[in-house]
């Protein structure tokens, strides 16, 4: 824990003055998306809010919005814990996953589309797995579908979906192989921006599916024997 609280005091100048509890809240929520909490590690308020240089009660704030986003979760006389999914817990954000994404490409209305954020998460994911850095390459495939998700232009599905990626981080975090989770969607996710580049919206929108749905089963396979041990 102390490595983890040394990198999150050097996020302290990120409050300045204006300190809220949903400015430590995205603070956490970007920790934990990254590994730097993992699932079923026990948050001390004295020393998050010592890092942090905030107050307990807004510590507790910013704790509430993240139990309310799923990301912790309140064990009455323990504490506050970042979240162990189930596997029930995976396949609902991947409902959630499928009924967004691929709606916001049957939405997309006639090209040419704005994929330039898309085309900048493909060659980073591309670059991140040419130095063996997995846990980059997962980072750059969230991007990829948060850039895919931007093209509705909608703030508040971006806000949904920010929930729903960094949720579905949690899961990643206990994979023991993210090479072999990851590595099949950079050629995927080229193939899906590739569609869109031709304007094939309907064909992106069937391969999305797939994608998602063949996701879905590789996660759960790995995910269903780790689990427990995080438990």
């Amino acid at each position: 824990m102390a490595a983890e609280l040394t990198g999150l005091a050097d996020d302290r100048a990120l409050l300045g003055r204006t300190s809220t509890a949903e400015r430590v809240s995205d603070i956490l929520r970007s920790r934990i998306a990254e590994g730097f909490f993992p699932p079923g590690t026990r948050l001390s308020e004295d020393s998050i809010g010592g890092a942090l240089g905030v107050s307990r009660n807004t510590l507790r704030e910013a704790f509430r919005l993240l139990t309310h986003e799923r990301l912790l979760v309140h064990e009455l006389n323990r504490g506050v814990f970042v979240r162990v999914l189930t596997v029930q817990d995976v396949e609902d954000i991947y409902r959630t996953r499928r009924l967004v994404e691929c709606a916001v490409v049957r939405g997309l209305g006639e090209p040419p589309y704005g994929l330039d954020g898309l085309a900048e998460a493909v060659a980073d994911g591309q670059r991140q797995a040419r130095e063996g850095d997995w846990k980059g390459v997962s980072t750059a495939n969230i991007h990829f579908h948060r850039e895919l998700v931007a093209l509705a232009g909608s703030a508040r599905t971006d806000e949904l979906m920010r929930s729903v990626f960094a949720e579905l981080r949690l899961a990643f975090h206990v994979v023991d192989n993210p090479r072999k989770l990851y590595e099949p969607y950079l050629a995927r996710n080229q193939l899906i921006l590739g569609t869109l580049q031709r304007g094939e919206r309907d064909r992106a929108e069937e391969m999305l599916a797939e994608y998602l749905d063949d996701s879905l089963r590789g996660l759960v396979e790995v995910y269903g024997r780790r689990v427990a041990d995080v438990s």
